[in-house]
């Protein structure tokens, strides 16, 4: 299993074309019935806000049974009024196929364009998810990019990543590094971290910005302490190859396992190759089998090269132990395995 960490890169800038499950609306807080009573009665009487604040609560199930169906009822009334965080959760709910709504990206797109024509940044945001992705209308990367845009300078720092994206990798709009760290930097700083590991890896690359390797581990750490797998993969990177920081093989295995144990393939890679190689960890054929088996079988080309040769330096039985490692692993991470 030669080549320990000698081809390893930092993975790719990321494309997160995400729905968020939440609106920029203030939470409502937790009520009992007799408040829930009140805001039911101004519900009826026609008052938007309350009607979308209903929604909530019946999707929330707070001072109140939890009923999906009754959510939308009341999600749609607010909308129908312009009310524009329910015309926002509605589109959600039609994309999603919630409550008693067939899912229709036709409908989302209309109820997302309706609000965001009012300005609600979440919208618009998702309004440029769906022209990504071709998904209820003509799929239309300037148009991505447009809407990105406005969400983006409304401060919303998921849309602020996605606008970094587009640029970095040219899609609706000219390849421009600078304005792809730009906006990055801008999401990085609101904590996100998706925009933390791709400006980081900006940094290791020196793209739209001075190398920096330094500033690379810096950010790869902030995000890796919000438990994000590819930047934890690639801080364990950093510390492997004395990068940015004191080379430290342990530090190395210890972010490894981090991303390792969430399913992020070259994580797992790598930590296969400091079981064979006994670096940091004791030398262990069976867990080198372990964490290679798991990374081939995301198709990851290095991984499956590393896995024959892997096994062609093994004993039948430690092949067997490493094969029982596996069943264990999946049926304790199963949402991971899959």
């Amino acid at each position: 299993m030669p080549g320990f960490l000698s081809v390893m890169v930092l993975s790719a800038l990321l494309f997160t074309g995400t729905f968020l499950s939440q609106t920029n609306a203030e939470p409502i807080p937790k009520v009992d019935e007799s408040v829930a009573q009140q805001i039911r009665i101004k519900a009826e009487q026609g008052d938007a806000e309350a009607q979308n604040n209903l929604g909530v609560m019946y999707a929330n199930g707070e001072g109140i049974a939890r009923d999906d169906k009754q959510a939308a009822f009341w999600f749609r009334k607010a909308a129908e009024q312009g009310y524009a965080e329910a015309q926002l959760i509605l589109g959600l709910m039609y994309n999603e196929g919630q409550g008693d709504l067939v899912k229709d990206h036709s409908q989302a797109v209309a109820w997302f364009r309706k609000a965001a024509n009012q300005g609600l940044a979440m919208a618009q945001y998702n309004l440029g998810v769906m022209y990504a992705r071709g998904e209820g209308v003509a799929q239309d990367n300037e148009q991505a990019v447009a809407w990105y845009r406005k969400a983006a300078e409304g401060g919303e720092a998921i849309a602020q990543n996605n606008l970094a994206a587009m640029y970095a990798n040219g899609e609706g709009v000219a390849q421009d590094d600078k304005q792809a760290a730009f906006w990055y930097r801008k999401a990085a700083e609101q904590g996100l971290p998706t925009a933390q590991n791709n400006l980081g890896a900006m940094y290791t690359k020196g793209e739209g910005v001075l190398q920096d390797d330094k500033q690379a581990v810096g950010w790869f750490h902030e995000a890796a302490k919000q438990g994000y797998a590819e930047a934890q993969n690639n801080l364990g990177v950093m510390y492997a190859n004395g990068k940015g920081v004191a080379q430290d093989n342990s530090q190395a295995a210890f972010w490894f396992r981090k991303a390792a144990n969430q399913g992020e393939a070259m994580a797992q890679l790598n930590l296969g190759r400091m079981y064979f190689s006994g670096i940091a960890v004791r030398q262990d054929r069976a867990q080198a089998y372990l964490w290679t088996y798991l990374a081939a079988a995301q198709e990851s080309e290095n991984a499956l090269t590393a896995l024959d040769d892997l096994v062609k330096s093994m004993t039948p039985s430690q092949i067997e132990e490493g094969k029982k490692l596996v069943r264990e692993w999946v049926a304790t991470h199963p949402q991971t395995a899959k």
